[in-house]
């Protein structure tokens, strides 16, 4: 399916670095100990999984944690956010710190695979982590470049599901988006992709359930995997 697309563009977390998990993790511990302060009888806890797939992943840290907190009625103040994004960054600084992330083998396979084609690639990513991330998962040098958080704050682009961020790393690829693929496991990412007219919009189901492959979907996605090994598969 990439052999008609010239360029491909990959979100980070979830798609290259098992990084996801790690995210999830971290903003459970800080919405709960928010949702705690607020009374513990009055909110349900933030779920890891659905949670995490539809408000937050995908999305920068304000905006997520802004999502998350109206999702459940409240009307949080700037500082509020703020500061429930800070505990979120620290909780995972302290993370990758300790243990660090690797990236996803079949990805790799894959990237090694439209490298070996002339395929140009980028990552794109709305977390400031993300040359970090790659870097040490040691598939750096698989991008022709990297458009992440602080990037985006620099250009001031908007989050997704706008999709600047795609078209920016489209633009530094010097290919159009209708010749690019894009690839996510974000419901905001593939929303995105759809709405920047690229050509391809891939989805990655990692939680591997028929819910989560369905609303990928449905928000934009033309095909869904797995893992994206089984785009080489599906070429043999």
């Amino acid at each position: 399916m990439l052999r008609d697309t010239t360029a491909v563009v990959l979100d980070t977390d979830g798609v290259i670095t098992d990084s996801a998990r790690v995210h999830a993790a971290a903003w459970k511990t800080a919405f709960d100990a928010f949702l705690e302060s607020r009374g513990p009888a009055r909110q349900r806890p933030f779920d890891a999984r659905d949670d995490y797939l539809r408000y937050v992943d995908g999305k920068s840290r304000l905006d997520g944690a802004r999502a998350f907190l109206e999702s459940r009625g409240l009307r949080p103040t700037e500082a509020e956010v703020q500061g429930v994004a800070a505990d979120k960054e620290r909780l995972f600084t302290e993370q990758l710190r300790e243990h660090g992330i690797d990236a996803y083998p079949g990805t790799v396979r894959l990237l090694r695979a439209l490298r070996a084609a002339g395929i140009p690639l980028a990552a794109a990513s709305a977390s400031r982590h993300a040359p970090e991330l790659i870097a040490r998962a040691g598939v750096r040098d698989l991008f022709d470049t990297l458009v992440d958080g602080a990037e985006a704050a620099r250009l001031d682009l908007p989050g997704k599901p706008d999709p600047a961020l795609f078209l920016e790393a489209a633009r530094r690829l010097g290919v159009p988006p209708d010749r690019t693929a894009v690839v996510e496991d974000a419901l905001a990412g593939v929303e995105a992709g759809r709405r920047g007219g690229f050509g391809l919009v891939v989805g990655v189901d990692r939680a591997r359930t028929p819910q989560t492959r369905t609303a990928l979907l449905e928000h934009g996605a033309d095909i869904v995997v797995d893992d994206l090994a089984d785009l080489l598969a599906s070429e043999d």
